[in-house]
C-alpha cells in the first residue's frame, strides 16, 4: 500500500468559457481502467450534442496508466494537454473529460492547448486536491493526571486524535503515520517515563485538503 498519494477532494464539474466556447470539464475519481471508460461513456452521452468530449485519466498506485483522446480536435491539443495537468499534479486515479461547445471563433493549436489545459486547472483548484496518508489508529492508555502532558505532545506534533475515551483511565485515540508508528511509541514512552501502554486498531487512509 501507498504511504501516501494524491488526487481530487471530491467529483464534479467545471465550466470555462474562452472566446464563446464552452469548456466543462468533468473530473471523477476511478480505480480502474474500465471505471474510467465507463465515465468517458457517459459524458459523451449526456453531451452526444457537443463538439468534442476530450479525455484524459490516470490510473494506479504510481500512475501506471494513462491514456488520453483528442477525440476530434487536432491532434496532440486537447487529451496530452489534459494528461500533462493531471501528471505536473501528481494526481493518481483521476479521470477527466473536457466537453467542447464551439462558439464560433477557432483557437488555434495554441489556443486549444491553452483552453483544454487551463479547462482542467480551472476545475482542479476549484473542487480541489487532497494527500491521503496511510495511519495506524493507535490507542494510547494512560491514568488522568498525564493527560495534559500528552495532550500539549500531540498539539505540539500536529497528530490527529480522532477519539479520547474516559472510564477509569484515560484512551487516546491518535492516528499516526504508518511509517512512524514505532517512533511515535517511543516518543510517547520517554514522554510518560513509560507510564503507558499502547494497543494497536486499523490502518487506513486519512485525507486532508491541500489544494
Amino acid at each position: 500500500m501507498l504511504a501516501n498519494y494524491l488526487t481530487i477532494k471530491a467529483d464534479g464539474v467545471v465550466e470555462t468559457e474562452v472566446k464563446k466556447s464552452r469548456f466543462l470539464c468533468g473530473l471523477k475519481r476511478v480505480t480502474s481502467e474500465e471505471g474510467a471508460k465507463e465515465f468517458i461513456l457517459q459524458i459523451k452521452k449526456e453531451h452526444w450534442k457537443a463538439n468534442h468530449n476530450c479525455s484524459a485519466f490516470v490510473v494506479g498506485e504510481q500512475s501506471e496508466i494513462q491514456r488520453s483522446s483528442d477525440d476530434g480536435e487536432p491532434s496532440g491539443t486537447a487529451g496530452v494537454p489534459m494528461l500533462e495537468v493531471l501528471k505536473k499534479n501528481q494526481l493518481i486515479n483521476v479521470v477527466a473529460v473536457v466537453t467542447r461547445y464551439f462558439g464560433g471563433t477557432k483557437l488555434g493549436a495554441g489556443g486549444l492547448i491553452r483552453a483544454y489545459a487551463g479547462s482542467v486547472s480551472a476545475a482542479l483548484k476549484e473542487i480541489g486536491i487532497v494527500q491521503g496518508r496511510l495511519q495506524q489508529e493507535i490507542f494510547v492508555d494512560i491514568e488522568y493526571p498525564l493527560l495534559g502532558k500528552l495532550q500539549n505532545f500531540l498539539e505540539s506534533q500536529e497528530i490527529y486524535v480522532a477519539d479520547t475515551l474516559f472510564t477509569e483511565r484515560v484512551q487516546v485515540v491518535c492516528m499516526v503515520d504508518e511509517v512512524e508508528k514505532e517512533i511515535f511509541q517511543e516518543q510517547v514512552v520517554d514522554l510518560l517515563s513509560g507510564q503507558v501502554s499502547f494497543a494497536l486498531g486499523t490502518s487506513r487512509y486519512v485525507e486532508t485538503l491541500v489544494q
